[in-house]
């Protein structure tokens, strides 16, 4: 099981949050992937960057997510550690 969770504080939700969450839900069922990742919310992970949204994936916190990039993050980030995951 994957833990993925969103920054939605209000300095996230500013630069996007709330569709970030929306376009991982949608990435999620489109990959029917919804036993494998637990998609989450934190009102703050004190990581605020001048752009984008936080996102931690497992123990891994990343900064700078938008919504133009989370095709690229999902790709190269969230779903090689669901592969990964599916090994242990």
């Amino acid at each position: 099981m994957l833990f993925v969770e969103i920054c939605v504080g209000s300095s996230c939700h500013l630069k996007g949050a709330p569709r970030i969450v929306e376009m991982l839900q949608e990435k999620i069922e489109k990959n029917k992937l919804e036993d494998e990742i637990i998609l989450t919310g934190a009102f703050c992970s004190g990581r605020c960057n001048r752009v984008g949204v936080t996102i931690s994936v497992g123990d891994e916190v990343y900064t700078g997510i938008t919504p133009e990039s989370l095709g690229e993050f999902w790709e190269k980030t969230i779903f090689p550690a669901v592969l990964k995951a599916r090994e242990v």
